[in-house]
């Protein structure tokens, strides 16, 4: 029997769609780590990408942080914070929110940054404060921009996530952690399958937000 049978066979059984091992159980936590990575890394990275975007203080500093993070390497990343800080939730959310940050961060600022400049002079002569053009001027228009770093962010995690079962972590990563070391092939991509399937979803969701935002804005400037 070839492993793509005994996958197609892995998802025809009753134990792969229920209980704490089972799919729907893993996808929930895969969602729930992923939404509270993001959700810190916004924290974070949104009001320092709107004033970086805003003053163009902090961007050499900035393009620097987000280059340096993105070239460290995931597992070791992993790895480095379950050492410092012990097996648990605490080490890969933080390795993840470090790994979230760098695209999130990114997306603010160029979204801010994209905003015609004779746009924001025009406000400011209208007698707009700082936070005014902020906020009524530079966000919405360069929100497509914005929603795309939140999309890359989001994809990052949900593919990193995975690589944090190699130190306790549930979700999709699961499966292919533990079936790598049972050698249970058909479990490894049978979980892979499954973590595309969301990350494209998520991908298609994120998509269709830029897409909307971006006309209205269009139809806006014009």
């Amino acid at each position: 029997m070839s492993v793509l049978s005994e996958t197609i066979d892995w998802f025809s059984r009753s134990s792969t769609w229920s209980g704490n091992d089972g799919i729907p159980h893993r996808l929930v936590e895969h969602l729930g780590y992923t939404a509270l990575t993001v959700g810190i890394a916004a924290v974070v990275a949104v009001p320092l990408g709107l004033y970086i975007g805003h003053t163009g203080r902090l961007r050499g500093l900035a393009v620097a942080f987000t280059g340096a993070v993105r070239a460290l390497p995931t597992l070791g990343l992993l790895t480095w914070f379950a050492l410092l800080v012990g097996l648990g939730l605490t080490a890969p959310i933080t390795a993840l929110v470090l790994l979230a940050v760098p695209p999130l961060l990114a997306g603010v600022y160029s979204g801010v940054e994209s905003v015609d400049q004779r746009t924001v002079d025009a406000a400011r002569a209208q007698g707009m404060t700082e936070i005014q053009i902020l906020t009524r001027v530079e966000v919405p228009l360069g929100l497509s921009i914005i929603l795309g770093g939140l999309r890359s962010a989001t994809l990052q995690v949900v593919a990193t996530a995975t690589v944090g079962a190699f130190i306790g972590l549930g979700g999709l990563g699961r499966y292919i952690i533990d079936g790598q070391r049972s050698s249970d092939y058909p479990q490894m991509l049978g979980g892979s399958l499954v973590v595309v399937v969301l990350a494209l979803l998520l991908d298609g969701a994120w998509a269709i937000a830029q897409s909307l935002t971006s006309g209205r804005h269009t139809r806006v400037l014009v």
